[in-house]
């Protein structure tokens, strides 16, 4: 799947006012969403410029798996919205394979908590400064990130519970 990011002039301002305060966010359009490409070492930064801008809620926060289609592997993903402007923006910041390393946004928006759990226990991303960065869906023991894209399908065995036959 080719993607679909066009750079063009003329940001929103608000969403152009947080790009610009620092020098190595870019702005650009994806499938008509305002995107902020946001160096991986300022994940929260941004994240903390963009609430300071009025985006008072996070929407999502998850992570692309491009195994095979892209030179760096994995993508950082947070959906922002600004009800008082009427704006969505989504941050997006590369992430390599050797490095799953990034700031926590629950700091800033609390609600990461989950999403941010979710992307460790499926993904294997290690938010630093998060308050209890532990499974959430699988147990404890379990080996790997099943959401990885080289995630050996069928390669661990998992035995069900029979259900009582109906008579």
């Amino acid at each position: 799947m080719a993607d679909e990011t066009t750079p063009l002039a003329a940001p929103d301002p608000v969403i152009g006012g947080i790009a610009d305060l620092f020098d190595n966010v870019e702005w650009t359009l994806s499938s008509d969403q305002d995107v902020l490409m946001v160096p991986k070492n300022r994940w929260r930064e941004v994240a903390q410029a963009a609430r300071d801008a009025g985006f008072e809620m996070l929407v999502d926060e998850t992570v692309v798996d491009f195994l095979g289609k892209r030179p760096v592997r994995f993508e950082l993903v947070a959906g922002l919205l600004s009800l008082q402007h009427n704006l969505r923006v989504r941050l997006r910041a590369s992430m390599p394979e050797d490095d799953m390393i990034v700031d926590s946004l629950v700091p800033v928006y609390p609600g990461a908590n989950f999403y941010e759990r979710e992307a460790y226990d499926m993904f294997g991303v290690t938010f630093e400064d998060h308050p209890d960065l532990t499974r959430i869906l699988l147990p404890d023991e379990w080996e790997g990130h099943p959401l990885r894209k080289d995630y050996g399908v069928g390669s661990v065995p998992i035995q069900f519970k029979s259900s009582p036959e109906a008579s």
